[in-house]
């Protein structure tokens, strides 16, 4: 067998980033900071649709203790949460904002998550707005690209590695679940 994770399954996926990118917007420390500190998640696309991925992490995260904000202009409630307009709209303070919009929205959405005074900006999985993600890093914030929140956790809070997924992490730190 040759290089590269082997026979369990990678999670790192195929991005367009150049090393540079990923070093600044999908850096490891940052990724855990996020996760481990910032409780409350606004997701800015958050659909009333269960199938869709932005359901899925939202209830993932909740799961998880997140506190989560769902941010839809036409929803009134989603996973039992209220659902508000616009990142401008939610009246008490906001950790994360997780982008599920196309990345031409996401200029806008930094703006607004710096407005609001969030402390990380995360573009999901497959969104890659650079200059975004730049914009939000210079005024402080955390920002991540092109990954997924869900899957980050369970790389860094032990979930993935009981599927088969090589996480690339090694710990001999226990996991424990609340069931």
């Amino acid at each position: 067998m040759g290089p590269g994770p082997g026979i369990s399954c990678a999670v790192r996926l195929n991005s367009a980033l150049t090393e540079e990118q990923k070093r600044l917007f999908q850096d490891r420390t940052g990724i855990e900071r996020i996760l481990d500190e910032h409780r409350v998640v606004a997701i800015v696309g958050c659909s009333t649709d269960p199938r869709k991925a932005s359901s899925f992490v939202a209830g993932y995260l909740l799961n998880e203790g997140y506190t989560v904000v769902p941010v839809n202009p036409t929803a009134k409630t989603i996973l039992g949460q209220k659902v508000y307009a616009r990142l401008a709209d939610i009246p008490f303070a906001v950790d994360v904002v997780d982008v599920f919009r196309p990345a031409s929205e996401c200029d806008e959405l930094a703006t607004q998550a710096i407005a609001i005074g969030a402390k990380a900006f995360w573009q999901q999985l497959r969104i890659t707005n650079l200059e975004a993600a730049e914009r939000a890093r210079a005024a402080g914030l955390i920002s991540v690209v092109d990954l997924c929140m869900k899957m980050e956790h369970g790389r860094y809070h032990g979930g993935l590695h009981e599927a088969g997924m090589n996480t690339e992490i090694l710990s001999a730190r226990r996991v424990h679940r609340r069931y």
